[in-house]
């Protein structure tokens, strides 16, 4: 079985929320909308007060770029989803958000245009509502410039003529210069591992009313033996570059969960990723620039080398018994109490030798009430062995042999079979060990210079002859 497809739900920052959220859920605006939902408190008011005070922050930041107003999550869906509910398929998502988070949100249940992605838009707060709201009057009389900062003078704000600035605001003493109907942004939703949680809790949510094991997903793994495709936006210039782009990597994918299936160690895969796709990729930015084409070229010479690895490493099949593993239990189980019922038999039989033994050791005219009573108890004995006999027979019929010299003939068999299993389990285990021990290793060939070199040295080792040891024998 190949490894199961990843989720797909991506974040995005909102710099107009309450017209992200009548986009998403206007049905004059959607073609395929099939249901809506807000939290208690998501109003259209709550969501105009919250963008307000979010820009009246913004402006006194000084910060620049957008204002971040709210954030979003796209979470797709597997194509059986369908079958529910649309209305509960929205909520479930939705209030399995709120109740983990506690912030107000606003979603959406839609199909794009070519009704290839059925997907829910969730919109959701980054502050909270403050059970009282914080407002601040003037003590007197506030200047405030162009950028919404305070000034502590009237002259700070006004131009050469005197007039007040364009831009610049006087709140007089006495009135509200300052209110808070929200907490502070939680920082929490800007870390990364936020984003990560809630990708885990949607996949686990998705996996727990999917119908079929096969469209079960799972998280991708930033920095794990996969490479992540991009998602193509609409009207975006560089589409076909991207597509291109993905399905490099698809196919890298694709050929690691071969990998994975036939046994290659994940330690092995990401060494791979790293020397054949990161570094090489990074040495090409360094040297060129960023080259599509080069990319990719790389992707698919790192997949061939997998390939490759894949082909050496590939293990042999796992031996299969030739005999039923359950059933040889069976007849082991079976072998055990026949030979329970043997040693009682020869145990019983040891009795009857003893006792007869002492009979024939009895001599005289007054041992005949002894001698009785050994016959009584040798008669019994006998009797007992006879009926533990018989019940061999029976244990045997039992199961299905016509007697114990079948079933003993069918054991040995067996017994033969498993053995030869065993070891052959062995020798398995043996031959994928090795391979696992170090696949990426590739056996060395020697070049024709280092025979020659070995050759040399075998040559320079070997013993003088005995001839020339003669001669100096000679001359001494």
């Amino acid at each position: 079985m190949l490894i199961g497809r990843h989720s797909f739900i991506r974040q995005s920052k909102l710099s107009d929320v309450a017209g992200r959220i009548d986009y998403i859920s206007n049905p004059k605006r959607q073609e395929y909308l099939y249901a809506t939902y807000q939290t208690e408190g998501a109003t259209s008011e709550f969501w105009k007060n919250l963008a307000r005070e979010n820009q009246l922050e913004f402006k006194v930041s000084g910060s620049a770029g957008k204002c971040i107003e709210g954030r979003e999550f796209i979470i797709a869906l597997p194509e059986s989803f369908v079958q529910y509910r649309a209305d509960d398929v929205v909520r479930l998502f939705t209030e399995t958000f709120h109740k983990r988070y506690g912030v107000e949100c606003s979603a959406a249940l839609h199909h794009n245009k070519a009704k290839t992605n059925y997907h829910i838009h969730l919109v959701f707060s980054e502050r909270k509502m403050l059970e009282q709201p914080e407002v601040k009057i003037a003590t007197r009389n506030m200047f405030y410039d162009e950028q919404g900062k305070h000034r502590r003078t009237k002259k700070e704000v006004l131009d050469e003529q005197g007039n007040l600035r364009a831009g610049c605001s006087i709140i007089p003493k006495g009135e509200v210069y300052e209110s808070h109907i929200f907490t502070k942004k939680d920082e929490w939703f800007k870390n990364k591992a936020f984003t990560k949680e809630v990708k885990e809790l949607f996949t686990d949510t998705i996996n727990r009313y999917v119908k079929e094991e096969s469209e079960k997903l799972s998280v991708f793994q930033q920095g794990g033996v996969y490479l992540a495709t991009k998602k193509i936006g609409k009207n975006n210039p560089k589409a076909e570059e991207i597509k291109a782009d993905n399905a490099a990597r698809q196919e890298w994918n694709r050929t690691v969960d071969v990998a994975l299936v036939e046994g290659v160690p994940e330690k092995d895969i990401l060494k791979i990723k790293q020397e054949k796709i990161t570094d090489k990729t990074l040495q090409s930015i360094r040297t060129h620039g960023w080259l599509p084409d080069m990319f990719r070229q790389i992707i698919r010479g790192a997949k061939d080398f997998l390939q490759e690895v894949i082909f050496k490493f590939k293990l042999p099949p796992k031996p299969v018994p030739k005999i039923d593993l359950q059933e040889w239990k069976d007849m082991q189980k079976l072998m055990y109490e026949l030979q329970r019922q043997s040693i009682e038999i020869k145990r019983t039989q040891q009795d009857i030798s003893s006792l007869k033994k002492q009979r024939s050791e009895l001599r005289g005219l007054f041992k005949g009430k002894e001698r009785k009573s050994l016959e009584g108890r040798i008669e019994l004995l006998e009797d007992l062995e006879k009926r533990l006999h018989k019940s061999l027979e029976q244990i045997v019929k039992r199961e299905g042999y016509p007697n114990v010299q079948a079933f003993q003939k069918v054991y040995n068999k067996a017994e033969e079979l498993i053995i030869e299993y065993n070891e052959e389990v062995r020798a398995w285990k043996n031959q994928t060990e090795q391979k696992k021990e170090n696949p990426l290793e590739q056996p060395k060939k020697e070049s024709v210079l280092e025979k020659l070199h070995r050759y040399q040295q075998e040559g320079r080792q070997q013993p003088k002859r005995s001839v020339k040891k003669k001669s100096m024998d000679r001359e001494r």
